[in-house]
């Protein structure tokens, strides 16, 4: 009798309980991947043009306007891979730094803005303005 007395009130092996376990881990897992950056986002800086003001070089500046189905450099079509070669002649007879002004047509996307400004900003020595 006093062996089943002593099994009954003998603590118990509790096992352990993995469900909360998998939450804390899952909720940290989450919380991880929601606050980590994967990939490093580039800048693209914007020089609006002066208002009013003029560009202060001797050669005129190339005029490029951006619209959602084309691209168009002092009122010609261009496709945006030809850009810097139809821009190259305009720069060579640049005899201070070369400005190219973009305009903006209404309608086309952020992400065109952002391809052209890639493409503009290969050459560096260029100055590149927006337009509003």
């Amino acid at each position: 009798m006093a062996e089943r007395l002593a099994t009954r009130f003998a603590p118990r092996v509790r096992r352990l309980a993995l469900t909360p376990l998998i939450d804390v881990v899952f909720l940290l897992l989450l919380f991880f991947m929601l606050t980590t950056t994967f990939s490093r986002l580039g800048e693209i800086d914007l020089a609006p043009a002066a208002a009013g003001g003029a560009v202060g070089t001797a050669t005129p500046p190339a005029f490029v306007q951006l619209s959602p189905d084309g691209l168009r450099v002092n009122a010609v079509e261009a496709p945006l891979d030809g850009l810097l070669a139809r821009l190259d002649p305009l720069a060579a007879e640049a005899e201070e730094a070369f400005v190219v002004l973009v305009s903006l047509s209404a309608g086309p996307t952020a992400q065109r803005l952002v391809d052209l400004l890639a493409v503009l900003r290969a050459r560096p020595d260029w100055q590149v303005r927006v337009l509003d």
